[in-house]
């Protein structure tokens, strides 16, 4: 993605509280403070970097407003309340700058049901295919080999990434963004042991996707076994996460990558789940906790706390337990030393 900006065209798409200093090169680049070269742009986001504005070769900084120094020549360093959102701001121009227009219309090679609803504003992709009762809304875009199953409902302004599969009967809400292979509305995974063999249990519920969610590449949403599996608004999904049948997620969780969440499991709103957290079905993780990357979930997590480990137990006591099990070797090497003098001791006679 290409960009050029001014200074001043930065400072006003990043809503700058202040500008420290000036500088006449057209940024053309982003990077990392240590990294950036004359033209860049860079941010300072951690206090531990704080040092690194100094000596940082980039023409644009954007910094908080606590931090106290001062530009080199040619240099300029805006303020912001969040250098971090504000860079978001910028990203968030030069994506929309950089993507192609959505052009309304079908391409020639979509395959779309004769009763299928879709709206004069949204572009349907090549080699897509919708299916029979489907409505798409006005401006969504389905680009390229995306299945769209029979009575599906896809909100407006929703975007369908190359190869995204939404099974029959699925809900999707408005602003809605499936990357690449995401399936929305397979089956549960439900087997029931008869006779010596693994019996398929029918899986009649469905998918909702509520309004401004985001679902990663290759993630997989299942369909209710009956009722709904729902993923509430405002929600984001990383890649590679398998949410079960009838889970319930709430609005504005984060789960990231490789996640997953067994049949039946309830996650209330706000909630953060880290990477490869694994949660057990039937269980209910409360508003705002939040879960250490790796942590395996097997009961009820109260809402507001922090967890980690496997099994999950509060932070702190999971802190305490990793710094005990350091001391394992020399516990049981003293361990070893007072066997052998007991043995001693029981030598010596009375």
């Amino acid at each position: 993605m290409q960009l050029s900006f001014t200074s001043d065209e930065i400072a006003a798409i990043v809503q700058a509280r202040a500008a420290r200093g000036a500088t006449t090169l057209m940024i053309e680049g982003i990077s990392a403070l240590r990294t950036a070269r004359p033209g860049d742009l860079s941010f300072l986001n951690q206090a531990k970097y704080k040092a690194d504005v100094a000596s940082t070769h980039a023409s644009v900084v954007l910094i908080p407003p606590n931090y106290v120094g001062e530009p080199k020549a040619n240099q300029c360093l805006l303020v912001v309340d969040q250098p971090s959102v504000a860079l978001a701001r910028l990203c968030a121009r030069i994506e929309s700058a950089s993507r192609p227009p959505v052009v309304a219309g079908l391409h020639p090679t979509a395959v779309v049901a004769a009763d299928a609803r879709v709206a004069a504003s949204a572009s349907i992709g090549p080699l897509c295919v919708v299916e029979s009762g489907a409505q798409i809304g006005e401006r969504a875009c389905l680009q390229a080999a995306v299945y769209v199953g029979r009575e599906v409902t896809i909100g407006e302004d929703c975007q369908l990434l190359p190869g995204v599969r939404v099974y029959a009967g699925s809900e999707i809400g408005r602003r809605v963004r499936i990357h690449a292979n995401a399936v929305i509305g397979s089956d549960g995974f439900g087997y029931e042991f008869i006779a010596g063999r693994h019996e398929k249990v029918p899986q009649i519920g469905k998918t909702v996707i509520e309004d401004d969610v985001e679902i990663g590449a290759g993630s997989t949403i299942d369909r209710a076994r009956f009722g709904r599996t729902v993923i509430g608004e405002g929600t984001k999904i990383d890649n590679l996460v398998q949410v079960g049948h009838n889970v319930i997620i709430g609005r504005h969780c984060i789960l990231c990558a490789q996640v997953g969440i067994s049949g039946s499991a309830t996650i209330e709103d706000y909630v953060v789940l880290a990477g490869q957290v694994g949660v057990v079905g039937h269980i209910t993780i409360g508003r705002g906790a939040k879960v250490g990357g790796g942590a395996a979930v097997s009961s009820d997590i109260e809402a507001g706390s922090s967890v980690n480990g496997s099994p999950a137990v509060p932070l702190m006591l999971e802190r305490r337990i990793a710094v005990l099990k350091q001391r394992l070797p020399e516990l049981f090497h003293r361990v070893d030393a007072l066997e052998e003098q007991l043995k001693g001791l029981a030598g010596a006679g009375p």
